[in-house]
């Protein structure tokens, strides 16, 4: 009996190393705890990734590092060689950075790849300590694919975003940091990290305090009175067309959605002829009928007003059949049963219409907001910032922040001022758009369910 006691634990305990050897071997590199616990190919892919990454740490990281930290120590230069200058090609700042931020983030998906497969060594050494049949390759990819094929997909575009819209959004908060201008350009000059003093400088230097601060209030209030002009148009219009006395009602709705159709680069352009102060034609007909003509787009408060009107002749039609989609869904009973009640029309719009409405618009509203906060596209075409304001630096009257950024970064250079405002868009539409979602009640129904 006590050899038998003493052979039974001699096997457990030799069967117990199987997950503890597995572990260490995957530890030591990935790979070899797979091939340990017979799954060779697996195993043998494991260990090419993990011959990848010790050449990328050996060779390419302290590269990496080094011109992350440095930005470069020699910029390109003219060399005297006999009696000729030769062109001598320096360290790029801009191209140092994205590679030391490409290699660090290929470096975070290895160590992810390293930590599951310790995870993956452990666990099949634990089914070989039950006794149970591990399974081949082909068997893996079968059951990965039945089973784990939501994850498989999800997984090329978060690569894709990873890499797309993570890496861009880090290198543009990165660049907030340095000194890089039109003036510091690579490769000619090298770029230096500067910590916070353009953070600072926007805030204390008073040309760009004005500019900021003027060009911020400007863009909230042109996006609140956008929004809520297309919003109000919008169900105006989609009321109207709604009553039973409304004939033709296919024909308006074409007409009404004709803005929406055309395209809005040519829309923009034409509106932008149409207000011209010397040779519109709205002017033109306000003075054959003898009123005085108006500066649409050459005073400042004027341009402000001429973008809010053209940005709702614009925007109002979309919103229209949003609203007629919704108004249609609602049941006739409601209606009949607030009549029967003794309910006038306006008791049943604030009552039963727009309470229904904003159920399904609400988090819609929110969105033309944050849009409108980056409405480029009206901005720039319609008015380009203009008409020219003498305090602010390098922005007009009707310059919004995104159009700011434009001017700063594609036409004056300043791409580090350019990158603060960028950081600044960034967080404020991500916390307002994010935070007043969560608080629609259209938001937190579909949470409880």
């Amino acid at each position: 009996m006590i050899q038998e006691s003493n052979i039974k634990e001699y096997k457990y305990s030799n069967v117990s190393l199987h997950r503890k050897k597995a572990v260490i071997l995957s530890i030591i590199a990935m790979g070899l705890g797979q091939i340990y616990n017979k799954q060779y190919i697996k195993g043998i892919i494991l260990f090419v990734i993990h011959l990848f990454s010790l050449y990328t740490v050996i060779f390419r990281l302290p590269h990496a590092l080094w011109g992350l930290t440095t930005l470069g120590e020699k910029a390109t230069r003219l060399e005297k060689v006999g009696r000729l200058y030769q062109n001598v090609i320096g360290d790029h700042s801009i191209y140092l950075m994205v590679e030391g931020l490409i290699t660090t983030f290929i470096l975070i998906i290895v160590a992810c790849i390293y930590v599951m497969n310790i995870k993956d060594a452990f666990r099949t050494g634990k089914l070989r300590e039950q006794g149970k049949k591990l399974n081949n390759f082909g068997q893996t990819v079968k059951y990965v694919s039945e089973y784990k094929f939501p994850q498989i997909i999800l997984s090329v575009p978060m690569l894709g975003i990873f890499f797309f819209t993570v890496l861009p959004i880090i290198f543009m908060i990165l660049i907030g940091f340095t000194n890089y201008t039109r003036e510091t350009m690579p490769p000619a000059h090298l770029i230096d990290w500067h910590g916070f003093k353009t953070f600072t400088d926007i805030f204390k230097i008073k040309a760009w305090s004005n500019t900021f601060y003027g060009v911020t209030i400007w863009t909230f209030v042109f996006a609140l009175f956008a929004t809520l002009l297309s919003f109000i148009g919008g169900f105006a219009v989609a009321l109207l067309l709604q009553q039973k006395e409304i004939k033709y009602k296919k024909f308006w709705r074409t007409i009404f959605i004709l803005p929406f159709a055309i395209p809005m680069f040519v829309s923009v352009l034409i509106l932008r002829n149409m207000f011209n102060g010397q040779f519109g034609p709205i002017n033109q007909y306000l003075k054959m009928l003898g009123i005085a003509q108006a500066p649409w787009l050459s005073d400042p408060m004027w341009a402000k007003i001429t973008l809010i009107l053209v940005n709702f002749w614009l925007a109002f039609p979309i919103t229209m059949l949003m609203i007629i989609g919704i108004l249609t869904t609602i049941p006739k009973d409601l209606f009949e049963a607030a009549e029967m009640d003794g309910a006038n029309g306006i008791q049943k719009l604030r009552l039963i219409t727009y309470p229904i409405v904003m159920h399904a618009m609400a988090p819609l509203i929110i969105m033309s907001f944050v849009a409108n906060i980056n409405n480029f596209n009206v901005v720039y075409l319609l008015t380009n910032g203009t008409p020219t304001n003498a305090d602010y630096r390098f922005a007009g009257s009707t310059d919004i922040l995104i159009t700011w950024l434009y001017k700063l970064s594609m036409i004056q250079g300043q791409y580090n001022f350019a990158s603060v405002i960028g950081i600044f868009i960034f967080i404020v539409l991500s916390v307002f758009a994010i935070y007043n979602v969560q608080r629609t009640k259209a938001f937190k129904e579909e949470d409880t369910h």
